[in-house]
């Protein structure tokens, strides 16, 4: 086993560092590609070359909930919309929503709808990112291709040229309709408190309609593109469907009120692995049911369900911990609000043996029904007589003291809540971002492809790879997850003697 991890590394051929100690083997993937911010993997061997443990620690860490006191509510959804540049349009719009809590005004329906445009948009655009970009390449291209293949390059390669531009296109124009009401795309300026700050012109109507249409087209294309090659392939098929990629936890996501996915607003919906209802309530309620963990070894924090505590990272019916994003959406729902994101919806829980699925690598052809579901519910909107009214702003008045603002990202639930003085700054700020209410799954899910795919010492890059794609699944953002900075950093260090026995343990905070 030794000579085999010694030949794998002299070879040069792993994005991984080779320590040995006490008998022990230690491979470091570090850095961790194709996700929004920074993380490694760490993967411990055993004597017989088998898994002992594996860790995805996050190392950076931002303060967006500190520097945010004492700042304007108002200002709130520019900067959190800082916080990332791959998913800006999901804290800005949780952002306006909480000033709209907070200021206890309800936007104008066509403000409202406006927004809900906006967001549709935005996540197709996000959604199609991740598939072809992000975590699509590991299946388009395949997960044992050279490193330098597995991008979009590559998958350009492997779907042609004319493919290519197509998703290049798609995402360029859904852009443009973003920045036309958001004045840009990466950090949009568009949510008020009542509503936003630009109604649609009549005459760019039609435009928008050509491109809603054509965006229904793309979304449905790309599934197509995901079952001829992924559910075509049996062996993908194998891969995703086996031990190493499939836990049984609890599912979150919003819910309308016939429990159909919504990605603007609704209430709460908790299924267990048996797709059991555990609870539904409502965002601003999320404090009686949603509790952090903190773990020593990562300065992302683990959510899990407060009624039933905090149980370690473990799974079955009776865990608290649970999982967001796309594959947690369609477990949490009865079904989607448009009809071909219901057709493609009840095709995917038959092809995957029914619901609820578990497999942690679905999220990619979950993600891929969101994306008709976006484009559809885009559809509707622009053909909604009331889009190009101008009333798209209803001006506040109450005096604002507390607010609570959730939108589905594209990541999972996103959780915004500020409290205020009298003159509306910012006395607390908290966010619970998608990928915080990942990170307990995320971490068991490195763990069981790293114990299932590692074995006997034999590593290669493409098996660290698909140890990556455990947690690629559920397109992480990583400077999301850290925001929160309690005004001092917590520090932990330990000091081991030679034989691994502890000398001394340095503590900060």
């Amino acid at each position: 086993m030794e000579e085999n991890v010694k030949q794998a590394f002299n070879q040069g051929n792993l994005r991984a560092n080779a320590a040995y100690e006490m008998g022990r083997r230690r491979f470091t993937i570090d850095p961790i590609t194709r996700l929004e911010g920074h993380a490694k993997v760490d993967i411990y061997l055993d004597n017989q070359g088998d898994v002992e443990r594996a860790y995805m620690q996050v190392p950076e860490l931002r303060g967006f909930e500190v520097f945010s006191l004492g700042r304007p509510a108002e200002d709130m959804p520019q900067i959190t919309s800082r916080i990332c540049g791959v998913c800006p349009t999901a804290h800005h719009m949780a952002a306006s929503k909480c000033l709209d809590d907070l200021y206890q005004v309800e936007p104008t329906s066509p403000g409202r709808k406006i927004r809900e445009l906006v967001y549709n948009a935005f996540m197709l655009e996000d959604h199609a990112l991740h598939v072809f970009v992000l975590g699509g390449p590991d299946f388009i291209v395949g997960p044992e291709a050279p490193p330098a293949e597995r991008n979009i390059v590559g998958v350009i390669g492997k779907v042609g040229l004319d493919a290519g531009k197509k998703v290049l296109s798609a995402r360029r124009r859904v852009r443009e309709l973003i920045a036309y009401f958001g004045g840009k795309v990466v950090h949009p300026v568009l949510g008020l408190p009542g509503g936003v700050s630009k109604p649609l012109d009549p005459a760019d109507l039609p435009r928008f309609k050509e491109l809603a249409n054509d965006a229904v087209e793309f979304a449905e294309w790309t599934v197509a593109i995901l079952k001829q090659i992924v559910l075509g392939n049996p062996d993908y098929v194998k891969m995703i469907t086996s031990d190493a990629f499939t836990h049984k936890t609890c599912y979150m996501g919003m819910v309308d009120e016939q429990n159909r996915v919504n990605f603007y607003d609704g209430k709460l919906r908790v299924v267990d692995c048996n797709g059991k209802e555990v609870c539904k309530f409502d965002p601003r309620q999320y404090r009686d049911y949603v509790a952090e963990h903190v773990e020593p070894w990562s300065y992302m924090k683990f959510t899990f369900l407060k009624q039933r505590g905090w149980m370690d990272f473990v799974e079955g019916p009776e865990t608290s911990i649970y999982a967001v994003a796309p594959l947690a959406r369609l477990n949490a729902a009865d079904g989607m609000p448009t009809p071909k994101a219901q057709a493609a919806y009840e095709e995917f829980f038959k092809v995957l043996g029914g619901k609820p699925v578990h497999h942690t690598l679905a999220n990619h052809l979950a993600r891929a029904i969101e994306m008709i579901c976006a484009a559809e519910r885009m559809q509707e909107l622009v053909n909604d007589p009331e889009i190009t009214s101008p009333d798209v702003r209803r001006v506040p008045t109450a005096v604002p003291k507390e607010g609570i603002g959730v939108v589905e990202a594209p990541r999972g639930t996103l959780f915004h809540h500020y409290q205020t003085d009298e003159r509306g700054c910012i006395t607390m700020a908290n966010m619970i971002v998608a990928t915080q209410n990942n990170a307990a799954r995320i971490a068991m899910s490195v763990e069981r492809a790293a114990k299932g795919l590692i074995k006997n010492g034999h590593v290669t890059e493409g098996l660290l790879n698909k140890v990556e794609m455990a947690f690629r699944a559920y397109d992480p953002c990583i400077g999301c997850a850290t925001h929160s900075l309690p005004g001092h950093l917590p520090l932990s260090v330990h000091i081991y003697r030679p034989d691994r026995s502890l000398l001394r343990e340095l503590k900060q905070g």
